[in-house]
């Protein structure tokens, strides 16, 4: 387990690491979102609100005909906080690669059903 440094020298929670695509217990993202990143790690709604509350917002999409919506933020320079919304307000966080999120963020863009709101 890693814990989480905040920029304000605080923890804020733990997030599992080393999950494989073969282990059961290994993070996903819901399946309306159009991004595939072999290694994401689920967080704490505490812990995701917090760091995407002092992060920068790379980019927010919504899905056209649905009320979800997926959000990047800037968490460090090689991680980035993925937070989705679902059509009833419940948020969730997932820390990601950022080397990772750059192509999927193209597959993001490319996607008929989603649109970039930022």
């Amino acid at each position: 387990m890693d814990i989480l440094i905040l920029a304000d020298g605080h923890s804020c929670g733990m997030v599992a690491s080393g999950a494989t695509r073969d282990d059961r217990s290994a993070a996903t993202l819901p399946n309306v979102l159009p991004l595939d990143l072999p290694h994401l790690s689920r967080l704490s709604w505490e812990l995701g609100s917090r760091v995407v509350d002092d992060a920068t917002t790379v980019g927010r999409w919504q899905s056209i005909g649905s009320r979800w919506t997926v959000s990047v933020h800037d968490a460090t320079s090689e991680t980035v906080v993925v937070e989705t919304q679902t059509p009833a307000g419940r948020q969730r966080y997932y820390g990601a690669i950022r080397a990772e999120l750059d192509a999927a963020i193209d597959r993001l863009e490319a996607a008929p059903a989603w649109q970039r709101t930022e």
